[in-house]
Parts: structure tokens; C-alpha cells; sequence
């Protein structure tokens, strides 16, 4: 995640703006590692939410409140003691360091004026709210850090604050093109790692969009680059720089296929599609929001992907049985052919004879067909004819067995891949009903088939178009026979499980080949292919498209298709949300 010194730095001038001037009106420690501060402005109340969390360390303001313990942890305790209706004067950031001071005046017991700084320390693992007096000393910390947990500094009460460095990065807002020049071309390493590895508050991703910038694939070595391309990165992170101390940020968050991905306080204009926020502390809301959500309904689909997987492995080792079987009834007419010529020249056996050769009259070529020699002629015939109608009916019995088992093992991979795309708990829904109905989960005693909300995602083409994709299979049947008009165009992953994609041709007479291609990306991104360089897609008009009697949800038949390799990018595709 991007939580880099620069976005920081976002965080900190939004800081400033909203809360310098204001009153500590209420503190709370809702989690071990977590403040929740409130703050009064004369234009009203100000939530500023400070985590420490060794996973997800953060800084932002919010509009939700979230429940405190009964009995507030010593360190909460102490901060009201000290800081209850202090005024916040100053909120800084050193550097491009992952640090935010919030410089507090308040006054103590005797009514003199005295001056505090809670420092937030947003390092990954090594995150930490440090509470200082004016001396810098340490009064307390959320976390305490003994000599025996880190030997490069402690934090405990009574010891001097300082911060530890361990990396011997560079100032980005102070360099200037030589020092950044000597600095980048140091080691043999990939552009953009040297980048985020020579100066401080710059992340992977933003090292990677300054190459893009500059027009420079970001993993090329660095000491490769020529002087223009010195010129153009060094240009490139001067911008950036000047955007910086002007304060001119742009939050926006990138997303591929609905999904966020990655975030910045700066363009990030090497993804095609991003959505800009007014401010940092909103975009980190909704990014976590959306991240957690995602988080959310993996876990909560582990029981049904369990259950999908379950089922699967034992439908596919069961067909690669019967296939087996199959193979051993290959035989069958061999047999027939050797019934048929001992009944046709079977005379001219000797007896006790172990084998006859005989003219072939279907290939017109000579055979030998062995013989047990304590058997006739016909007795061999008949022997082979039982062997070749046993044999028929195994390959009969197997052949409609195997096109079960190969149905049953499509539905189940078509299931998992609804998984795979599901986004919400709704989306789960219908997938679990749809289990139930397949008769792999237990429908409870007294419980119904409920109508889930979930909708079909929902996608308008470059040329105006409304595209639309089915989440599992319920809502593929229901786009593809009562949404869809005859002549909408149909598309599906060839031979791949995946979602029916529908393009409403309106009153259109045609579709440009551009929605062509877009709807074709997002039937092959709704696949099992999407990993896949070049998905190849069908493409048909809806009237084409049948249902066969007794199919399962989501099996259609079509012939008279169109076929196209495309890949699976559907960042530059507009989504509407639901």
C-alpha cells in the first residue's frame, strides 16, 4: 500500500486546514493502537482518527464514531489529564518522513501555559503515538519499546524522542539534479527501485508513475539511462516535488476491473482508470472500506468454495475414471469384426487350431484372429460376440455417465468462478441458493428460497452502449433470456467457464468495433482466463443463443458464432455502480 511520506504530507495539509486553532474536545482509545480525538471548530465537531495498528497504520479525519471500552487504558487516561480542551497550534511533517506532529497548548494544574507534541509514527510494523513535553522527553507511548525488543531505540517514559535511522535515504524536497543524478545511478538496481530506495516518503508505486512520467520503463537498470533520460526522470521528479511543497495534491484512487488497487496524493496516471477524491482523509475511508470489504466476503465464501472444491475434485476423479473405462471398451468392434469372420469363414478352422487368418472384407486386408483351441468355430464367434455386446453396453452406460460427470464438473467450475468475481454478501447469496438447489448444501428445515438483491455488473462502452456481466449463473440465464432482446449481441469465453456478457443494442442498427472489443475484455475478464495473455471469445446475436430442456443455470447452445483473441484489460471501461 502507498502510504508514503507524500501522502502524508496530503494528510498533514488537510490537518492543518481543518484542525489548527480547535480544541481537544474528547479523546478515546476505542482500540489498543487506535485514538479516536475529537475536535471543536467554531465551524463544528472534527473526528481524527490515529492508528498505530501494526498491519494497518493510519491518519485521517472521519465522520464515524466507534465504541470506546467501558474503562479508558492508562495511556487515553493520561492524555486527557494533559490535553483535555488543549488547542492545537501546529501540525508538521519532517521531510517526506512517514511522521505527523500535533503540537498541543494546554494548561497544567497551576494555570501556567505549557506546550506538548503527540507525535504519529506510520512505519509498517514499527508504528507508535509517542506523547512528548517540551523538552522532547517521553512522557508515554500507545506502544512501549524496551531495550530487549529494539536495540536501535526505546521508547518508554523518561527517555529523549529521536528517530531512529535506519535507512540513510535522501531528502527528496532538498536534492537537486546532480545529487539526484549520483544517487539514482549508485547501484546496479531497476529505475524505480532506486528511486524509492535513495529517498525518503517515496513508495514503489509512485517511483514506478515517475518513470511513467518521464516516459522510462521503471526496471530498467539504472545506470542504463542517457542524459536525456536523466533529464526527463529528473524533470519528472521536480514536479512532483513543486506539487508537493505548493500543496497542489490530487488523492485519487486506481482501479482495475471495479477492484482498488492502489492509491496516491499525486496522478497516477500510468492506470487507466482512476477516481480523484477531494481529500485524503476520504479516499483512505473509502479505499479501507472497499479493501476491507473485499477481505470480507473472501473469508466469508470460504465455506462455499470449500464445499465447490470439494465436489469438484471428487466429479473429476471420477471422469478421469470412467474415461479409463472407456479406453478398455475401445476393443468392442475388434471383437464384433472377429465374431462376424469366424461365422463367415469359420469352416475352414482346423481344430484345436489357436488362430484362423481371414480376409478383412471391411479394410480388405488379412487378420488373425486368435482362437481357443478347446472351442469351435462358433463357439470363438459366439465367445467374441458376448465379449463385444458386454463391452457395448459398458461403453453405452459409460458414454451417457461421463457426459454427466463432464456437466456436472463445467456447473462446478462455472460456481467457482462466480466466486472468484463475487463482491458482495448478496452476490454470495444467490451462489449459496444455487448450491442448495444443486443439492450440495442442506436446505434448513422451514427455510424458503429467499430473493437475494444482487444485480449483474453494469458496463457502458466507449460508443454509449450499456453492457452488462452475470455475476453467477442464476443472473446469466436471467440476462441472456429475459433481459437481452434478439438482437443484442451475446458473448462467453470459448470453452471457458465464465459470465454471459449482454451489449443492449438499443436502436442501434449495429455495434462499432470498439464495443466490440470492450464487451469481448470483460467476458474474458469475467473468466477463468483472465490470467491468460489472449482469451478467445464467442460472439453471437441473443436469438442464436438456446437453452437446451433440463440444462443446468448458465448452459447455453449456440453454432453459428464469431470468435475473436483478446485480452482481459477492462480498466478503461466505465463501470456504473450499483
Amino acid at each position: 500500500m502507498a502510504f508514503d511520506g507524500v501522502t502524508i504530507a496530503n494528510v498533514v495539509s488537510e490537518l492543518k486546514r481543518e484542525l489548527v486553532g480547535g480544541r481537544l474536545y474528547k479523546i478515546a482509545q476505542p482500540e489498543e493502537d487506535e485514538l479516536l480525538l475529537t475536535i471543536k471548530q467554531p465551524m463544528g465537531q472534527r473526528k481524527l482518527l490515529l492508528s498505530a495498528s501494526a498491519s494497518l497504520p493510519l491518519i485521517y479525519l472521519t465522520e464515524t464514531n466507534k465504541p470506546s471500552p467501558m474503562t479508558a487504558p492508562n495511556f487515553c487516561m493520561l492524555l486527557r489529564k494533559h490535553l483535555q480542551n488543549g488547542r492545537i497550534t501546529d501540525i508538521s511533517q519532517p521531510g517526506l518522513e512517514r511522521i505527523v506532529h500535533i503540537r498541543v497548548e494546554h494548561l497544567d494544574e497551576m494555570g501556567d501555559l505549557r506546550h506538548k507534541t503527540l507525535i504519529i509514527e506510520i512505519m509498517g510494523k514499527h508504528s507508535n503515538i509517542i506523547f512528548c513535553n517540551d523538552d522532547n522527553m517521553i512522557i508515554d507511548s500507545i506502544k512501549r519499546v524496551s531495550a530487549a525488543v529494539s536495540s536501535l531505540r526505546e521508547v518508554l517514559p523518561g527517555k529523549p524522542y529521536f528517530v531512529a535511522q535506519t535507512q540513510d535515504k535522501l531528502d527528496a524536497l532538498t536534492t537537486d539534479s546532480d545529487t539526484f543524478r549520483q544517487a539514482v545511478s549508485a547501484k546496479p538496481q531497476p529505475i524505480f527501485k532506486a528511486l524509492y530506495g535513495c529517498f525518503s516518503g517515496i513508495s514503489p508505486v509512485l517511483a514506478q508513475e515517475l518513470c511513467h512520467e518521464a516516459g522510462i520503463d521503471g526496471d530498467r537498470p539504472a545506470a542504463a539511462l542517457d542524459d536525456t533520460d536523466h533529464q526527463a526522470l529528473f524533470r519528472a521528479f521536480s514536479d512532483m516535488v513543486n506539487a508537493i511543497r505548493e500543496e497542489r495534491f490530487t488523492p485519487n484512487i486506481a482501479y482495475t476491473s471495479g477492484r482498488p488497487v492502489e492509491f496516491c496524493a499525486l496522478p497516477l496516471k500510468m492506470y487507466g482508470n482512476t477516481v480523484s477524491y477531494g481529500t485524503m482523509s476520504e479516499l483512505l475511508e473509502t479505499y479501507y472500506a472497499e479493501k476491507e470489504a473485499l477481505t470480507r466476503i473472501r473469508q466469508k465464501s470460504a465455506d462455499l468454495r470449500h464445499i465447490v472444491q470439494t465436489a469438484l475434485e471428487r466429479n473429476v476423479k471420477k471422469y478421469d475414471l470412467q474415461l479409463r473405462q472407456i479406453q478398455d471398451t475401445e476393443k468392442r468392434d475388434t471383437y464384433r469384426i472377429y465374431g462376424e469372420l469366424l461365422n463367415t469363414y469359420g469352416y475352414g478352422a482346423q481344430p484345436g487350431a489357436k488362430s484362423l487368418e481371414a480376409l478383412n472384407y471391411y479394410t480388405n486386408e488379412n487378420i488373425t484372429i486368435p482362437l481357443d483351441p478347446t472351442l469351435s468355430a462358433t463357439e470363438n464367434a459366439k465367445k467374441y460376440f458376448d465379449k463385444y455386446n458386454k463391452l457395448k453396453r459398458t461403453f453405452e452406460a459409460l458414454s451417457q455417465l461421463t457426459q454427466e460427470v463432464k456437466s456436472e464438473i463445467d456447473h462446478l467450475e462455472s460456481i467457482s468462478n462466480s466466486l472468484d468475481i463475487a463482491l458482495r454478501e448478496e452476490d454470495l447469496a444467490e451462489i449459496k441458493e444455487e448450491l442448495t438447489e444443486s443439492g450440495y448444501i442442506r436446505r434448513k428445515s422451514g427455510s424458503k428460497k429467499q430473493k437475494a438483491a444482487s444485480r449483474p455488473f453494469h458496463y457502458i462502452s466507449s460508443d454509449g452502449f450499456h453492457m452488462y456481466v452475470g455475476k453467477n449463473n442464476y443472473q446469466n440465464d436471467e440476462l441472456t433470456f429475459k433481459v437481452a432482446t434478439g438482437n443484442d449481441w451475446w458473448f462467453h469465453a470459448k470453452k471457458i467457464p465464465g459470465s454471459h456478457v449482454i451489449v443492449r443494442l438499443g436502436s442501434a442498427e449495429e455495434l462499432p468495433d470498439r464495443t466490440f472489443e470492450e464487451a469481448a475484455r470483460l467476458a474474458a475478464y469475467y473468466s477463468k482466463g483472465r490470467d491468460q495473455e489472449k482469451v478467445e471469445i464467442d460472439y453471437i446475436q441473443k436469438k442464436h443463443v438456446k437453452k437446451p430442456a433440463g440444462a443446468k443455470p448458465g448452459f447455453v447452445v449456440y453454432y453459428t458464432n464469431f470468435s475473436m483473441s483478446i485480452d482481459s484489460d477492462i480498466s478503461g471501461i466505465q463501470v456504473v455502480p450499483d
